[in-house]
């Protein structure tokens, strides 16, 4: 066929098949469009920042005051600037961040819709229809999971994100005991140090009284040598506490993320607020503020959801599809209706009496609609509907029963680890109690006694009634009891730290009590 007749029926061929590749292009944007969007989720996108553009953020009881930049640890620094260095340059901390980042973005990957298929076929050898030869087929599809699927696939998605917020929670706790507990050694070994410094000018002064005394006889040559070797405990026993920095220098720059041999000022006070709370109301807590309780919960829950979500498994996805396929104008040998010959010789032999059934067969297929020339080259749109066939129910049942194992599963976890914090919370309780019993004994009672024993042995010494070596156990015991009363200081708050830590919250406390400072003796080291 040639001529313009021709040209426009390809015209209008070319037009209708572009239209629909603009329908289906536009249909696939559309899909994508609303796949895409976002919708509100459970869990706090109001946290979710870029962790490369904003800092970490720091609990509640510890907030920054400066967010952009490091604090410079030196000689005026104290605890806070400690643990915001830490929140901020831990690499274990911004770890657990991106792993709770990294939990929140499966929340929209397991809440969409999959990707529609597009589907194009060119046929290479074109198939003859009865309206003209199919050319080219275009196809769009889209699977569309059981009612639910999405919700309950998203509420496991978003259970998974919380139980890593909670354990992000726990890595900033810990981090922050961490640093507690070594700041507080170090606070003490840098009073340990003081307290053994100022022993040893006391030995070193009663050691010249003795050596004054044996020159005038009035003391014997063993005093002098019990003085000389208390002085050589004592250098021993500070030499080791100064070589004993450098351990517990690297123990605090290795939480704070710096060089094991970086400088530290030794602090030289630590926090003493005195608590307010009691047994009970630290375990009441525990319940319910512990981050890891609080991870095993949204555990619980995220094996909850999981279980329902394996039932839906009997369900079958359902796909919808739209298909459009070109077709060429037709192109028949014979002409239709009665300009066919064949046509016009049956209705002759009917119109002259001897026609038969045959005729009338070839008259009618010479005009029916299909082979008329308006069907020419007519395009083809076909909606479908596909589903798969859930029928292997021994494998939808075996996977309800894991999960059903695993809810089980957590549940026991649950009530196993929170008797293990139990336990944990009464040990410490008890050492954080043991430790305010000590520092009261040792600052009320026992330091001002030893001082007191000291200065009436040294008076009684210089009058003759007693010998150096009572005048030596009462330097010993002094020592002893000072170092102690800085061991139960920092013992009661590295204890108080840990129960932060294990509870999850900031204990209440008295800020408006201190415990007195440590005071030197007057007058005992000087001649």
């Amino acid at each position: 066929m040639t001529g313009r007749p021709y040209v426009a029926r390809k015209a209008a061929v070319s037009l209708h098949a572009q239209f629909a590749v603009c329908c289906i292009t536009l249909l696939c944007g559309m899909i994508g469009a609303c796949v895409s969007a976002e919708r509100p989720r459970s869990v706090g996108d109001a946290m979710r920042w870029d962790a490369r553009q904003e800092p970490l953020p720091v609990a509640t009881m510890h907030r920054l005051k400066e967010e952009t930049t490091l604090p410079e640890l030196d000689e005026s620094a104290g605890l806070e600037e400690y643990l915001a260095y830490a929140a901020l340059n831990n690499p274990g901390l911004e770890a657990a961040f991106n792993f709770w980042k990294a939990a929140l973005e499966r929340v929209p990957q397991e809440e969409s819709l999959p990707d529609p298929r597009f589907t194009y076929r060119n046929f290479i050898r074109e198939v003859e229809t009865r309206v003209g030869p199919q050319k080219q087929a275009f196809g769009l599809s889209q699977a569309f999971p059981w009612f639910g699927k999405l919700k309950l696939r998203g509420s496991v998605a978003a259970e998974a994100a919380e139980v890593s917020r909670q354990r992000y929670e726990n890595e900033k706790l810990r981090l922050f005991f961490e640093v507690k507990d070594a700041y507080y050694e170090y606070y003490y070994l840098g009073q340990a140090i003081d307290v053994v410094q100022e022993n040893f000018e006391l030995v070193e002064y009663l050691e010249s009284v003795a050596r004054a005394r044996y020159k005038t006889a009035s003391t014997g040559h063993p005093d002098v040598i019990r003085a000389q070797v208390e002085l050589g405990k004592l250098e021993d026993q500070l030499n080791s506490l100064r070589d004993f920095l450098v351990p517990v220098i690297a123990r605090l720059n290795a939480v704070l993320n710096r060089p094991t041999g970086a400088k530290l000022a030794i602090p030289s006070s630590i926090p003493d607020d005195r608590p307010l709370f009691t047994d009970e109301e630290v375990l009441l807590w525990l319940t319910q503020d512990s981050p890891v309780l609080k991870s095993l919960d949204h555990e619980i829950e995220r094996a909850r959801h999981a279980v329902a979500l394996s039932k839906k498994d009997y369900y079958p996805d359902i796909t919808f599809g739209v298909d459009y396929t070109d077709v060429g104008s037709s192109v028949t040998s014979n002409p239709q209706g009665f300009s066919n010959p064949g046509a016009l010789r049956s209705a002759s032999r009917i119109a002259g009496g001897m026609g038969d059934l045959v005729d009338a067969y070839a008259i009618g297929k010479s005009l029916r609609p299909g082979n008329r020339p308006g069907d020419s080259g007519q395009d083809v749109w076909v909606v479908s509907l596909s589903m798969n066939i859930p029928i292997w129910h021994r494998k939808y049942a075996a996977g309800e029963r894991e999960a059903r194992a695993r809810y089980l599963a957590a549940l026991r976890s649950r009530t196993q680890q929170e008797n293990s914090l139990t336990s944990s919370v009464q040990r410490t309780l008890y050492g954080f109690r043991d430790a305010e019993r000590k520092i009261s004994l040792y600052r009320d009672v026992l330091i001002p006694k030893a001082r007191e024993s000291i200065r009436s042995t040294e008076t009684a010494f210089r009058a003759g009634s007693t010998s150096f070596l009572d005048l030596v156990d009462a330097e010993r015991s002094l020592l002893e009891f000072e170092l102690s009363f800085e061991r139960a200081l920092a013992n009661r708050a590295q204890r108080l730290s840990e129960l932060e830590m294990i509870v999850g919250r900031v204990m209440p406390r008295d800020t408006e009590a201190s415990a007195e400072p440590r005071q030197p003796e007057e007058g005992t080291n000087q001649p």
